[in-house]
């Protein structure tokens, strides 16, 4: 009976957390973070960590965004609750919701910035391991009716409006300018806004012309706004350099007590998560409104026209260890503190 009590009120959990409505892109708060998406998640059912895995083999955290958009083939598979292989989502609109839980062994796996899983690596000195990476960069400039910028050196003597001081947005765009000769302290100057949402806020009141803002805020914004144009790529850009790593917006990384203990659950995790991923970027229409269904944003159509420019991945292995150790050098010339202090060790690439 106890069973099926608690069944039943996951079940609901469950529900409410799949069904919450997100904000759009625009309206919502985001944050310094590149994943959009203010609302609350509901609170997670008052059980143990034991308790919830009698009924949920594998309980997972995702934000609002394109690191959740990889998953929702997955969540669309596993929200049948008579299945004894159900595995539990949780969705959140800040990272801050969920590594609390990851911690304190609430929540299994969770996919959160690159950088914040360095940080937890070092914060619990070495207890977290990246599973994969799931999202590359999604940070595009943007140019509103203009065609100035062609390429990165064009932006030396402009101003530009951005969020995420002192996190990924400020770190990649300092290091691809610097690449290219510049200082973002000298060359470029930068008006820092709270949230991606002031910034499509001052192109639409025409007090900026040229922006820094993430998918899919991007499209969101080229909807409202008729000659907003996408100026660079800066995930191409990155590429463009040959240095072997790759702007990161994403990760998935799980508590390394259960992944040593369950290493075929993992298994399974990955190579579901490689299908999901694999669906979500062959058939976008779909997948967009699973999006929709699962609350990561409100609009199918933002959604339809954002999933092919968010960069879903799933590396693992060797190849997410190359291009993830890259990147996270990068941030950690910029500000160690933004790694956690220090470099994770190999302990820190599941399988690499």
């Amino acid at each position: 009976m106890m069973k099926a009590l608690k069944t039943l009120a996951l079940a609901l959990a469950l529900l409410l957390t799949l069904t919450a409505c997100g904000g759009s892109p625009a309206e919502s708060s985001g944050g310094s973070a590149p994943e959009p998406g203010s609302q609350t998640a509901p609170p997670a059912p008052d059980f143990t960590p034991d308790e919830m895995h009698e009924d949920f083999p594998l309980l997972i955290g995702a934000l609002k965004g394109p690191t959740a958009m990889g998953m929702v083939k997955m969540m669309e598979r596993k929200q049948v609750l008579d299945s004894t292989n159900q595995w539990y989502f949780q969705l959140a609109g800040s990272a801050d919701e969920l590594t609390p839980r990851l911690i304190k062994g609430e929540l299994d796996i969770i996919c959160v910035p690159a950088n914040l899983a360095a940080v937890l690596y070092n914060k619990t000195q070495g207890q977290v391991v990246t599973l994969a990476v799931n999202t590359l960069g999604v940070l595009y400039i943007v140019e509103n009716n203009s065609e100035t910028i062609q390429s990165v050196s064009d932006l030396k003597g402009k101003t530009l409006v951005a969020a995420g001081k002192g996190s990924t947005p400020e770190f990649g765009l300092r290091y691809l300018l610097e690449q290219n000769g510049l200082d973002l302290d000298g060359d470029v100057t930068v008006e820092w806004k709270s949230e991606h949402a002031e910034c499509v806020a001052a192109l639409a009141a025409g007090t900026a012309d040229i922006a820094l803002l993430p998918q899919p805020f991007v499209t969101a914004a080229q909807g409202k706004l008729e000659n907003l144009r996408v100026a660079l790529d800066l995930t191409e850009e990155w590429d463009a350099l040959g240095n072997g790593s790759a702007m990161i917006t994403g990760v998935a990384v799980a508590r390394r007590d259960y992944a040593e203990a369950h290493p075929e659950l993992m298994e399974e995790f990955l190579i579901e998560y490689a299908r999901s991923v694999d669906w979500v970027n062959e058939n976008t229409a779909g997948a967009a409104e699973l999006v929709v269904q699962n609350g990561i944003i409100e609009s199918a159509a933002v959604a339809e026209k954002a999933l092919p420019r968010c960069n879903i991945v799933c590396l693992t292995g060797a190849e997410m260890k190359t291009k993830l150790s890259g990147y996270l050098e990068v941030l950690a010339e910029a500000n160690p503190e933004s790694v956690g202090g220090a470099l994770p060790g190999d302990g820190f690439y599941y399988g690499a």
